[in-house]
């Protein structure tokens, strides 16, 4: 399956999540960069409102691809007890890093929202975009972060991913949609046409139409007519 670009691929990916529309306290997160202009057309079909989930593992001194947690801006945080143990990383080094990380985070979250404050995720059905995914690590690392902010259920949608990795990943989520598991699999920009960068102002823009579009909605909604 060839997306012709990110939005292409969103559009398709809400076409296959439309039965999630109308749940009740519904929201669909964004992985930037990449990842939002996908859950932008996610959320628009199914009528639920956008944010941002930026989450970064926590790597290990002196072998940052190792992680020993994660941590999203907004509160959420994971660590790996064992491998923090097997590591030799004592608890100033773990906080440490943990705030370095949260500090970079926070400071693109503040971009990205500006004056909007994050979603609470606490007892909602939460959808993760992302535009693709290959090793998973960052989304195990994302996944890991969304867990203790308490959704009711969290599921993975992404246009492509290679099969082992769907298959690893559908354990740690409740349920994992992908559009595509070719096989061979080499990387996520393969299958889309064109796959150029996308840039913070796109991501800000999308945020400020999403929450315009849901805002008209739910006034919609509450509208008692004449």
């Amino acid at each position: 399956m060839i997306f012709a670009d990110r939005s292409d691929a969103g559009r398709r990916l809400g076409r296959r999540l439309e039965s999630f529309a109308g749940t009740p306290s519904l929201v669909v997160l964004g992985v930037p960069r990449g990842g939002v202009t996908v859950a932008y057309e996610v959320a628009r079909a199914l009528h639920a409102p956008l944010d941002v989930l930026l989450s970064r593992k926590l790597g290990v001194p002196g072998n940052r691809e190792l992680a020993f947690g994660a941590v999203s801006a907004g509160g959420g945080r994971f660590l790996d007890q064992e491998t923090i143990q097997a590591a030799g990383i004592d608890a100033d080094t773990v906080e440490r890093i943990a705030a370095e990380v949260l500090q970079e985070l926070n400071r693109r979250a503040l971009a990205y929202r500006a004056d909007r404050p994050p979603l609470q995720l606490a007892g909602r059905t939460v959808i993760l975009v992302d535009d693709g995914i290959a090793t998973g690590s960052s989304a195990i690392a994302a996944i890991q972060a969304l867990r203790p902010m308490q959704p009711a259920r969290l599921v993975l949608a992404v246009p492509v991913a290679p099969p082992s990795t769907w298959a690893w990943l559908r354990t740690e989520v409740d349920e994992f949609v992908a559009l595509d598991l070719p096989h061979p699999f080499q990387a996520v920009g393969n299958f889309y046409q064109n796959f150029a960068p996308v840039e913070d102002a796109e991501v800000v823009d999308l945020l400020r139409r999403a929450g315009l579009a849901h805002a008209l909605e739910s006034n919609r909604d509450h509208d008692p007519g004449p």
